[in-house]
């Protein structure tokens, strides 16, 4: 039995794993300042997330036993699922956690609607926010995640990113789940008249030994009343052993719509009276709004309002300063717009160039030391042969999700409600709040499905500009929408990166001391004002993540990182800080083998001799690649981010200057996994991904300008040139972790490693490039 109110001890002052030392003063300096207050709440079992603050809504006759579940009479199981549908499948694994603990029939297992409640809030993904070592154990971890979960469960943020999805949902879910099904044994038992150990479930049925059974439907009502007061540390969670259907590769439920058209993403919503909007955006980054003339757009055909977003939705970057047109029909709004005469304050904008910001990048890496996130050892190392450096550098990359940027909001009678594709539904509700003027209580949302997320659905921008705009639509409905090049010449930019390194070899070519330090935008500092109204200072973990939590056993490290502020708005892209950083580690990995005289893989083994497990997952992907072909090269790459280790083997050719990816073979150790398909669904999702950024993705500013505006100039990778994806999950009992993301760091460093060895040219830039 689980026993949900011991805290753990406190944390001993400084506790550390005895051959790693990482800097995290900064954070916990920041829990310890509330002094006995803090400590005394920190020593309090975590707020319940079994129960919302208000009733489950409903349908007449169903029934709610939980925050989390309702069973119809029918047997119909409703399951609240708390995360964005955006193509990861949480509509199928998350479900699928209650379904086991439940013993329900997953055909009869149905998706209910989250309301905005704290219980839904993702405690795991500001865990994950924590600039902890992967390999780092004791009590300062555990004390600094379990005050961070209280601090998430109090904040209540209902959050789909940092691939946390089941990561957060695996024990709540399987509670209520398990809850559920006591609180319906307990009816049976107290209806018969008989001993609960007499009981068993099985498909959504309570049977008793003597053959009686009753199904679950017809038992809700009563479980409500009687089984009331159960609670989950009351109840037993199945061992891997007993699971039935986690493990299982069910198919998803959300296919067939998907397939034939059903499927309503938020570009699809049509609230009755519906208006469109279409905006007019500043053309330099950071320009604010100087003037504009609405009078020859208003008479143009089906045009209803011109309204200025600016002072209501500009701080909501990458929307900035702007002007909506309302008309009848979207192209009206579009077409009007285009045609709106507007003058912008972009004069100071239009100093800013990528040429100026990776300036700055290496000013800043030749005149400061860099917040060390990791240390150990010394560099001053002894018996030094060979000294390897390198330069690496990554350029600012737009989402470019399919279903474009858009937001339908109606605002009638003090009342906002939303109709969003967006990966934060609770900031979503926050901000259209702020911007519309009334309280929280007052705004009310439908998440659709999200037509591709990435990150760029963290934001509240097109919220804000939807939510302005529907105030001068007179309680009308307004549906706005951007094109293409209204989301790519805006959107909240994963950062650009520049990276030295350093390496000290000794005569065997052994690795002696490895020195690393990089220079970028801090993600963080801008979305925690713009998104929460937090303040976005200090270290941000996302910055060198991929470079100091790596598991390479080497004695001497040193990984820091220079913070070097732009205009240029930056978010969260699929990754994050991984996206880039496992391709500058990785790529000067092979380099410093290659210097050594050794294989790359080889080299590999003899840093990973203490970690079995990256050890089983690169033996995986070998073993499964084979040889390459004639005229083709295997590039190989391992990886470890949000707690999963991926090793990737790209098979290659390069035809002129053209670098060809024909089959990449993915393995993956992500912890026990819910539904096989969907890992394998991901990691190909991943991989193309990835690909696109590494073969093609650019964004370039000149004169403060973007110079890409569509897949022409922005290209994602075509099906004609999207390799084969193998995938193979290496079997594991430890918890669930991330997969929506693991798969992209090691793509661009597998290819980059395929073609030194058919070219001999080392590619230390993305996108990688021959010509």
């Amino acid at each position: 039995m689980r026993d949900t109110n011991t805290a753990p001890k406190a944390p001993a002052p400084e506790e550390a794993a005895p051959a790693r030392r990482s800097r995290r003063r900064f954070l916990l300096g920041g829990l310890v300042a509330g002094g006995a207050l803090l400590v005394g709440w920190g020593t309090r079992p975590p707020r319940q997330r079994l129960h919302t603050s208000e009733p489950l809504p409903v349908a007449q006759g169903t029934v709610a036993l939980n925050g989390w579940i309702a069973i119809a009479p029918d047997g119909t199981v409703s399951v609240v699922v708390p995360r964005s549908e955006m193509g990861q499948g949480v509509h199928t694994a998350l479900p699928m956690l209650v379904a086991e603990e439940l013993d329900a029939p997953l055909a009869k297992v149905r998706i209910a609607p989250a309301p905005i409640d704290k219980i839904f809030g993702n405690l795991a993904v500001l865990r994950e926010n924590l600039p902890f070592h992967p390999d780092e154990r004791g009590n300062v971890k555990d004390g600094t995640q379990w005050m961070l979960g209280k601090i998430g469960r109090e904040l209540g943020i209902m959050f789909t990113g940092g691939s946390t999805s089941v990561k957060d949902a695996w024990m709540p879910m399987r509670e209520a789940g398990a809850v559920a099904r006591a609180m319906l044994v307990k009816a049976a038992a107290e209806a018969w008249k008989a001993q609960p150990a007499d009981l068993r479930t099985e498909d959504g049925f309570v049977i008793h030994k003597d053959g009686r059974r009753a199904s679950y439907g017809s038992l809700a009502a009563r479980a409500a009343q009687v089984g009331a007061g159960i609670d989950a540390g009351d109840v037993r969670l199945k061992e891997p052993r007993e699971f039935g259907l986690i493990g299982k590769s069910v198919p998803r439920p959300d296919t067939p719509a998907k397939v034939d058209g059903s499927a309503l993403f938020g570009i699809d919503a049509r609230p009755p009276g519906m208006l469109y909007a279409a905006v007019r955006m500043a053309p330099v980054v950071g320009a604010g709004l100087a003037w504009f003339d609405a009078k020859p757009v208003l008479a143009m055909p089906g045009v209803v309002r011109v309204v200025d977003v600016s002072s209501s939705a500009g701080q909501y970057a990458g929307a900035g300063a702007g002007v909506a047109v309302i008309a009848r029909s979207w192209w009206q709004a579009k077409t009007a717009a285009a045609a709106l005469t507007v003058r912008w304050h972009e004069e100071e904008g239009r100093a800013l160039s990528s040429e100026s910001i990776f300036k700055r990048f290496a000013d800043a890496l030749d005149n400061e030391s860099g917040y060390a996130y990791f240390e150990s050892g010394t560099q001053d190392v002894s018996g030094v042969a060979k000294t390897v450096t390198a330069e690496y550098r990554a350029p600012f990359l737009a989402h470019a999700t399919m279903e474009p940027v858009n937001c339908t909001a109606q605002v009638a009678d003090g009342k906002v409600h939303l109709w969003a594709s967006t990966q934060v539904p609770s900031i979503a509700v926050d901000v259209a709040a702020k911007v519309a003027g009334v309280a929280r209580e007052d705004v009310t949302i439908e998440v659709m499905l999200l037509g591709g997320g990435f990150g760029r659905r963290l934001e509240g921008d097109m919220v804000a500009q939807a939510v302005a705009v529907a105030l001068a639509a007179g309680g009308k409905p307004v549906q706005l929408i951007w094109t293409r090049e209204d989301d790519t010449t805006h959107d909240v930019y994963r950062p650009a990166a520049l990276a030295r390194f350093k390496a000290s070899l000794d005569a065997a070519g052994r690795l002696l001391a490895w020195d690393n330090k990089s220079a970028s935008g801090a993600i963080g500092h801008q979305y925690f004002p713009r998104n929460l109204g937090l303040p976005g200072m200090g270290p941000d973990k996302t910055t060198a993540e991929g470079e100091y939590d790596m598991q390479y056993e080497i004695a001497n490290q040193r990984i820091a990182h220079v913070i070097v502020e732009s205009p240029v708005p930056l978010g969260y892209w699929r990754s994050v800080g991984h996206s880039h950083n496992a391709f500058f580690k990785e790529g000067f990995l092979d380099e410093v083998a290659h210097a050594a005289g050794q294989d790359g893989v080889a080299y590999r083994r003899a840093l990973l001799r203490e970690h079995p497990r990256h050890l089983a997952v690169l033996d995986a992907a070998l073993g499964k690649a084979g040889t390459p072909p004639d005229g083709r090269a295997h590039g190989v790459a391992v990886h470890q981010s949000f707690g999963s280790i991926v090793a990737q083997v790209a098979e290659v050719s390069v035809e002129g200057t053209e670098i060809r990816v024909h089959r990449v073979v993915c393995a993956i150790d992500c912890g026990m996994v819910v539904n096989p398909n969907i890992v394998a669904q991901q990691m190909e999702g991943a991989v193309v991904f990835g690909l696109s950024a590494a073969l093609g993705g650019e964004i370039t500013i000149k004169d403060g300008r973007i110079q890409q505006s569509n897949f022409g100039d922005y290209p994602v990778l075509r099906m004609d040139r999207a390799p084969l994806v193998e995938t193979v999950i290496v079997p594991s009992l430890e918890a669930p972790e991330g997969v929506g993301e693991p798969g992209v760091p090691p793509v661009a460093p597998a290819v980059a490693a395929a073609v030194f060895k058919l070219t001999g040219k080392r590619l230390r830039s993305l996108p990688l490039r021959l010509a």
